[in-house]
């Protein structure tokens, strides 16, 4: 029986690791989620997407997004099948971008099961996807957009609002007050000076703190433009093709512009740049319904989509695959875990003289990490191929802020928070962070495990 005078978090995701974003909060008999995420990379954590939540869900009352990314809304489908029936918060290019993931995942997962049962690679009998196209659209039906900087009051004496957050486009934190106690979440926190999108705000107060420490334990590189076209010149010279594996929302679009200024800039040779992902082309239109929310003028995004060649059919990838000329292909997914990137990955993993560019967070059990501990073979698609292409890592382009950056968005706290959980890392970056935030502020804090529950 829950105490009716205090709040409980249960942590379900993203606990111990980045993926599954899932943060239960009860309190008065009221549940809502901060996200809901699918898991990704080891096996044993994407086994858990088959899996019912672990509580009620027909009782839960609300879901509130921090942001659109596939680890953080990539349940949702799932969560309707089991029996939500209450809103989803998020911005309105949150939405955009969720529902964009949410169709193509959903996409993805039907053209996956249909090769695995024709090419009879799949243990199980038939293949079948996680969720279907029409089940990904019956999310839409839930979904409410609210604004930046506004309470919104969800019961009585409980509000909440979204903060700007960098990250993507859409991204916020958010500020939940029950009964005069804020609970922050930070969810995935950007980056000062980016390129394409502000500079993330900061909270000012915060009872309890839940904290995503992705890049806890390191500090990226402050060239990631010029390292990139350090390793296109070098890739380029024995003439051969450039793979860039990369998430559709926001890295594909900062990939794009820097290419696009690359090339104008005569820092790069005048190659011939594609972006196969059909959702990645669709985030540009984003981009330019919301131009509020980021730096791209849309004179420069209409020059970007007619410089770089926008793949759609799956024919043209097939064509693409096949064609031995030098240039350069951003496809997703940014962790090769599923999506149009493994295409080219059969025809070109093979191929010394084609390099794999890896330009983001690379999760545990994910291809692209395993590219980058040196995997001499690949599975894809039920078959090994063996790893000659050149691998190569273009550090600070993640949309994640790095260690000091955290720091930074935490200084500007007025208070202690009196809870602190560590979560959305690897052990490494969270116990970095935990250490990083003790040393600075003095401020003690704790790393939940998945499942474990607490009380405020």
């Amino acid at each position: 029986m829950i105490d009716q005078k205090k709040i409980k978090i249960k942590f379900i995701g993203a606990a111990g690791t980045v993926t599954g974003s899932k943060h239960l909060i009860e309190f008065d008999g009221k549940k809502i989620l901060i996200d809901c995420g699918l898991f990704q990379g080891l096996k044993e954590l994407r086994l858990r997407n088959w899996s019912d939540l672990p509580f009620d869900v027909p009782s839960l009352d609300h879901v509130i997004l921090t942001h659109g990314h596939l680890d953080h809304v990539g349940y949702l489908p799932l969560l309707v099948k089991q029996g939500f029936t209450g809103s989803i918060f998020g911005t309105e290019p949150t939405i955009d971008i969720a529902k964009l993931i949410l169709k193509d995942s959903a996409r993805i997962q039907e053209e996956d099961a249909e090769r695995a049962n024709n090419f009879k690679y799949s243990k199980h009998k038939p293949a079948k996807p996680l969720y279907t196209v029409k089940e990904a659209e019956a999310v839409f039906y839930f979904f409410e957009a609210k604004p930046l900087d506004q309470w919104i009051d969800l019961f009585p004496g409980v509000s909440f609002r979204f903060r700007y957050n960098g990250h993507i486009v859409g991204a916020t934190f958010v500020e939940l007050k029950i009964h005069g106690k804020v609970i922050v979440i930070s969810g995935d926190i950007g980056r000062p000076n980016d390129p394409l999108l502000r500079d993330p705000m900061r909270p000012q107060k915060a009872d309890v703190l839940l904290m995503e420490s992705t890049y806890g334990d390191r500090i990226h590189s402050s060239n990631a433009k010029q390292n990139l076209a350090e390793v296109i010149n070098k890739a380029i010279a024995p003439g051969g093709t450039i793979v860039i594996p990369s998430f559709a929302v926001e890295r594909a679009q900062l990939l794009m512009y820097y290419l696009w200024q690359l090339r104008h800039e005569g820092k790069i040779p005048a190659l011939p740049v594609y972006m196969d992902s059909p959702m990645g082309v669709s985030v540009l239109d984003v981009f330019k319904r919301h131009g509020s929310w980021h730096k791209l003028s849309a004179d420069v995004c209409e020059k970007i989509t007619r410089e770089i060649k926008m793949v759609k059919k799956l024919e043209e990838t097939a064509r693409l695959a096949l064609d031995k000329s030098a240039k350069i292909i951003i496809a997703a997914s940014g962790m090769a875990s599923g999506g149009r990137v493994l295409t080219y990955f059969e025809h070109y993993l093979g191929d010394p003289n084609s390099t794999i560019l890896i330009s983001g967070h690379q999760g545990e059990g994910t291809r692209g990490r395993a590219l980058l501990e040196g995997a001499k073979e690949i599975k894809l698609r039920g078959k090994f191929y063996p790893v000659k292409a050149n691998v190569a890592l273009i550090e600070g382009l993640s949309a994640h802020a790095d260690q000091s950056e955290l720091i930074h968005w935490m200084s500007g706290l007025e208070e202690a928070p009196a809870h602190i959980f560590i979560i959305h890392g690897e052990k490494t970056g969270a116990q970095g962070l935990m250490d990083k935030i003790k040393e600075t502020f003095g401020y003690s804090s704790v790393i939940p495990t998945s499942g474990e529950v607490f009380e405020i």
